[in-house]
């Protein structure tokens, strides 16, 4: 599990958390919803190491072979040594490179390099059409393509806590379901996975959790399936009517 208590970051003056507290265990997915600007990529970011939180934050692992592992303000190499792999927004993948090349990075890490063929084996069992791509170079692929290359990477660093910042943004609606299909079957793993979505109808329906996020506080959270009969839910990120 990892457990964020009162995480709160600034731009310059600019405010963009106010002590959010949240939890992600291993084996579930939880869902951050809130509208352009409310700080969730902000929150990704402090807990992936690339953010810094302001003082008086705690970020640790709990429950795992990491147990009691404080987070706060650790560099990003050695948050992902502890078992945290954020996939950010845009996908930072390493696009003149090819398919292979960009997996076996994920791989650096010390706790996966003894398992690297069996991880590989994994993504490519979850991701069958990087098998067939290995030698590509990544810069050509579709969106969707090089999405599963870039969740494919950070699983690669045989991470217990996954972190997803708009994995459907740009994809088409037949990719979209197919991925959200992909990490409904990456949590059976025993991953847990902190998703932050602008597709609320198609997050929510495999979350176990979630949290409402607005000009950086928590407002509101409840199971995935509550969330998705919350009439104020519903009118802000689910399209229903008044």
């Amino acid at each position: 599990m990892i457990e964020v208590g009162n995480v709160s970051a600034f731009y310059g003056k600019h405010q963009a958390l106010a002590d959010v507290s949240l939890t992600v265990a291993r084996g579930e997915i939880v869902v951050i919803l809130g509208a352009n600007g409310a700080g969730k990529t902000t929150l990704l970011k402090v807990i992936g190491g690339l953010v810094k939180p302001a003082p008086g934050a705690r970020i640790a692992m709990a429950g795992t072979n990491m147990a009691g592992k404080d987070l706060t303000g650790m560099a990003p190499h050695r948050i992902v040594e502890a078992g945290v792999a954020l996939v950010p927004e845009g996908r930072g993948i390493f696009g003149e490179l090819n398919v292979r090349e960009n997996l076996l990075l994920g791989a650096y890490p010390a706790r996966a390099r003894a398992d690297e063929a069996a991880n590989l084996a994994m993504v490519l069992g979850l991701f069958p059409r990087l098998n067939e791509r290995m030698k590509q170079t990544v810069r050509t692929m579709s969106g969707g393509e090089q999405q599963m290359v870039a969740i494919g990477r950070a699983l690669m660093s045989a991470p217990d806590i996954l972190l997803l910042d708009e994995p459907s943004l740009g994809l088409s609606p037949i990719m979209c379901k197919e991925l959200f299909q992909i990490l409904a079957r990456i949590r059976s793993s025993g991953l847990g996975i902190l998703l932050v979505e602008q597709n609320a109808k198609q997050s929510l329906k495999i979350a176990d959790r979630g949290y409402l996020i607005e000009s950086g506080r928590i407002v509101g959270s409840g199971t995935g399936a509550a969330l998705q009969q919350d009439p104020a839910v519903q009118r802000a990120y689910l399209g229903a009517g008044a």
